[in-house]
């Protein structure tokens, strides 16, 4: 393994070289190392796994750089036709560099190497670091052969070339998201831009002690393909899933095609994990508390959903619990055109989703500091208990900034909700009419 004072000697001599124009690239290649994905040759999917399979000679570490153009008419972005693996004690950096899915692909663009099709039981894998520097972004691809969620058929309710093709699945399933981390601990994903994912951007599955930050997001959840204006669902930036706990998210940016942030914690049957059709990965092994969402906090979200739906979303249902959340300081930014549903919404009681949660189920939760001029501000449509929520400045005049919704019912005072128990409202302030 070279030592740094050769690997610092030979970045030198190559720098030099370069400058001297002894070099025919536009870059020299032994300017990179084999953690680096311009030091090798092949796809971009090889390149990437190439400098992969080095982590472990480099401390464990990737390093995805701007693609170095051939020639003039090359590319300086990578395109990939399948997920990078990322297994346990590694970091990814991402560094001032465009990785994007090529038309070809059906899979994620970073997924944890743990768990995908045929994993039943993913098992556990620690420190996975996902890291941007200067501009690193994430792209989907210019014509998806595959969007939206698990619920959705290609062709019918979301865009896909894959729809009406023999062989190929005929709905969205896990393989639409952006970046999927599974049953992974000690974890974070730092400094990096999600454009037009194929669902989701990011989403967590029983994932626990870790951090997301400064994260932007930019979808849109119709988009012209060839053309024409196409439907791209289930656009949300940022997804914790069944089993997430102790988790820091701090700075998200941008708009989203569907829910900007959602905590979601909803019954399923139990069943292997790995399988398509599905929009989570890991499976559902055994009912009990390990499937709650617990000790989250959430601050400083900046954004809003530019398909009109929730800024942040909190839901659960069938006997799974959310508690001990906090979601401290949400910036509604949408413009004049848009007005979403809502900006925090708290529950629902669509029977698909599992109906409204029993009070009980979704407790100690904190909502504070919050800019709204959503169709509804802060609203309990499932139910809440033992919680608090604070500090809401409302700027539509035709809604209340907090209400509580049940059985056709609405409130603003918790006291009389139907749908609470215990919940603290103060330092709301409405528009003067």
């Amino acid at each position: 393994m070279k030592t740094p004072k050769f690997r610092f000697l030979s970045v030198c001599l190559s720098a030099i070289l370069f400058f001297l124009g002894i070099s025919g690239h536009s870059a020299p290649v032994f300017a990179f190392e084999a953690n680096n994905p311009n030091f090798h040759e092949g796809t971009d999917s090889e390149r990437i796994e190439k400098a992969m399979a080095n982590a472990e000679a480099f401390g464990g570490v990737v390093r995805i750089t701007r693609r170095v153009k051939k020639d003039a008419n090359d590319r300086d972005f990578w395109l990939i036709d399948r997920a990078i693996l990322i297994p346990g004690n590694t970091t990814l950096i991402l560094e001032n560099c465009v990785v994007k899915l090529s038309n070809s692909a059906r899979d994620n663009l970073i997924r944890s190497a743990n768990c995908g099709l045929g994993i039943e039981w993913p098992e556990e894998i620690r420190n996975v670091h996902i890291m941007g520097i200067g501009h690193a972004e994430l792209q989907g691809a210019d014509d998806p052969r595959s969007t939206g969620d698990s619920q959705k058929v290609l062709g019918v309710r979301s865009y896909g070339t894959d729809a009406g093709k023999e062989g190929e699945s005929q709905y969205g399933d896990w393989r639409n998201i952006g970046v999927l981390l599974a049953c992974v601990r000690d974890f974070s994903i730092t400094g990096i831009t999600i454009r037009e994912s194929h669902c989701w951007g990011i989403s967590l599955e029983k994932c626990s002690f870790g951090q997301i930050r400064n994260i932007t997001f930019f979808s849109t959840e119709q988009r012209t393909i060839n053309g024409k204006p196409e439907m791209t669902r289930n656009q949300d930036g940022l997804d914790l899933r069944k089993g997430c706990h102790d988790i820091l998210i701090d700075t998200l940016h941008g708009y989203t095609g569907d829910d900007l942030i959602a905590l979601t914690a909803i019954g399923t049957t139990l069943r292997p994990g790995g399988m398509l059709q599905k929009t989570e990965v890991s499976g559902m092994d055994a009912l009990g508390p390990q499937n709650d969402i617990w000790n989250v906090t959430v601050r400083n979200v900046f954004g809003h959903s530019h398909g009109g739906h929730q800024i942040v979303r909190i839901l659960n249902a069938s006997g799974i619990k959310i508690h001990h959340i906090t979601i401290d300081g949400v910036m509604d930014t949408s413009p004049a055109e848009i007005t979403d549903r809502a900006t925090v919404k708290i529950g629902d009681v669509v029977p698909s989703f599992g109906g409204r949660a029993p009070l009980g189920d979704t407790y100690a939760i904190i909502v504070n500091n919050v800019h709204t001029k959503a169709h509804l501000g802060v609203v309990v449509l499932g139910s809440l208990c033992d919680s608090v929520i604070s500090n809401v400045v409302n700027l539509n005049p035709n809604t209340t900034g907090v209400s509580f919704q049940w059985d056709g019912n609405t409130t603003s005072d918790p006291n009389q909700a139907g749908n609470a128990r215990n919940v603290k409202v103060y330092g709301v302030v409405d528009p003067m009419k």
